[in-house]
């Protein structure tokens, strides 16, 4: 997690970005096999100008982009700007947070344990965390590493993320002990939900198993072996202007782009906590293409993990249904097949195999992408809140490889997001048309005042002041913000951080006595991503 939000619309979870393209240096140390550069075909000789006109056409300050072909990098480019406003360029080596694109990471750490003897994916969770617990003892008892990785626990989509982000003051241990407390909506193992709070998880079963933190374990056996010097596990508190790191963007309200404050995450990096750059993940993306096997510093071959382990990462656990695209202009890209291996997303496009993934984060969003059979991989980085960009970026590269007919993605894009944008409008006026604009609260605002508790999330307190009400998460210091009065005893949560374009609908139940029994809360915008997962959360009064 990461920011999930508002990449479903796309089938996925990422961001933007964009600039001059130049070969990957040949012999960098400790790189993947073939780092040397191969040749831009014909079909992509006009691509730096296509990625520039992306980042317009979405509003993208800067993007990043990547090919590897055949363990050969084809470019590696950046286009547009790190920060509105400010001069420095995005390039090759500009870090952005990759977000659940994490995930893939998390799941190569687990392959390496498992390929050496000290773990297997079918262990029970509790025989390696005895203190894990599920609402289901039932789902406690079976749940397999496995599991942990394939988003089919039961847990409804993003179940949980409340507990990290925003970006909360629990510990990694704290929030999967909370989890206990998380509903759950599906039968274990029957569907597809995607989650991010049983990759905590995952990372403690790694840490408990290799007596080193998930951080560590993952610079230390996956990072240092590839040479991905540029690549790092905590996201940076403040970035001055000599780092090459991209700050997010976002638009406030849904429509003015500003940049957002750097986030701190670190209690579910193993969902979401790495920050990379297209020139470090060329070698992620050659050594998943080469079967796990890199060339070390002296240029000797080795074996992160192996093809077992891989061919299992790359199997579809897990189907996900597929539905037909937003828009007629998206037709091509519906695929055959489509579903969740470990840590991976599975599906095909113009009859090739797809191992792919996306990544969103405040004020970022990314997508990775494998085409095995063709020895292809393609990264997408960017800086603003757009899953369009990267999905547009990477369909026009893998059409260059595929002979496919030249089609105008951006165009394509575009219409969905308009078409999104409309659905989000129409669903604020049901909302307008059916609210008793003349109703008023059933009680005095200091009727409402309180702390109310959730049993997964925690506390949060509903105060006056100035004559209005407040809504603080206790945990959570991004979600404060002013309570409006809607209808009856329905307000919105109206947040004082603008970039989250989270606001909710708070709805106070009554018992007969006129007290508050119960608090319930939704998010009012289609837009607003689903890692905001109020619906989820039970409110009740604390009692004195």
């Amino acid at each position: 997690m990461p920011r999930l939000r508002h990449l479903l619309a796309f089938g996925v979870t990422s961001f933007v970005f964009a600039l001059a393209a130049h070969a990957q240096e040949a012999g960098s140390p400790a790189s993947p096999a073939g780092t040397e550069s191969a040749a831009r075909p014909a079909a992509l000789a006009d691509f730096d100008a296509y990625v520039d006109a992306t980042r317009k056409q979405f509003d993208v300050p800067g993007i990043g982009v990547a090919i590897v072909k055949d363990g050969k990098t084809v470019l590696e480019m950046g286009s547009g700007v790190r920060k509105l406003g400010e001069p420095a360029k995005v390039d090759a080596h500009t870090q952005f947070a990759i977000a659940s694109n994490t995930k893939a990471f998390t799941a190569a750490s687990l392959s390496i344990l498992a390929d050496e003897k000290k773990l297997d994916m079918n262990d029970r969770v509790v025989d390696r965390l005895p203190w894990f617990q599920m609402s289901d003892p039932y789902v406690t008892r079976e749940m397999r590493i496995r599991d942990l990785l394939a988003h089919r626990s039961g847990l409804s989509l993003g179940a949980g993320d409340l507990l990290y982000w925003p970006a909360t003051t629990y510990t990694t241990q704290e929030v999967v002990q909370r989890l206990r407390h998380v509903p759950l909506t599906n039968s274990f193992r029957a569907e597809y939900a995607y989650d991010n709070i049983l990759f905590a998880v995952a990372g403690l079963v790694i840490e408990q198993v290799s007596g080193k933190p998930w951080a560590d374990f993952v610079r230390e056996r996956i990072f240092t072996p590839l040479g991905m010097t540029e690549s790092q596990t905590h996201a940076p508190d403040s970035i001055g202007p000599n780092d090459d790191i991209a700050t997010g963007h976002a638009k406030f309200d849904f429509k003015d782009l500003k940049p957002v404050a750097p986030m701190s995450w670190n209690n579910n990096q193993a969902a979401g906590g790495i920050y990379s750059s297209v020139h470090d993940l060329s070698k992620w993306m050659n050594m998943q293409l080469a079967g796990g096997t890199y060339t070390d510093a002296s240029g000797k071959q080795q074996r992160l993990f192996s093809e077992k382990r891989q061919a299992e990462m790359w199997s579809l656990v897990t189907p996900i249904k597929i539905s037909e695209p937003s828009v007629p202009e998206l037709k091509a890209t519906k695929p055959n097949f489509s579903g969740y291996g470990e840590g991976w997303f599975v599906s095909d496009y113009r009859g090739h195999k797809l191992v792919w993934h996306t990544g969103g984060w405040p004020g970022m969003v990314s997508r990775v992408t494998l085409v095995p059979d063709l020895k292809l991989g393609i990264v997408v980085l960017t800086n603003q809140e757009s899953g369009a960009a990267f999905q547009a970026v990477t369909y026009r590269a893998l059409d260059a490889y595929m002979d496919a007919p030249k089609t105008d993605w951006n165009a394509a894009y575009a219409a969905s997001v308009k078409k999104s944008e409309a659905h989000a409008d129409d669903s604020m006026k049901k909302h307008e048309a059916a609210r008793a604009k003349g109703s008023k609260p059933s009680l005095p605002l200091d009727g409402y005042v309180g702390t109310y508790r959730d049993p997964w999330y925690g506390d949060v307190k509903v105060a006056k002041q100035g004559g209005r009400l407040t809504m603080s998460f206790t945990k959570t210091a991004q979600l404060k913000g002013t309570l409006e009065p809607w209808q009856h005893d329905t307000f919105i949560a109206h947040w004082n951080d603008r970039s989250l374009n989270g606001d909710a609908f708070v709805t106070f139940a009554l018992d007969p006595d006129g007290k508050v029994r119960e608090v319930r809360m939704e998010p009012v915008s289609p837009l607003t991503d689903f890692s905001f997962d109020f619906q989820d959360l039970r409110l009740a009064p604390v009692k004195d």
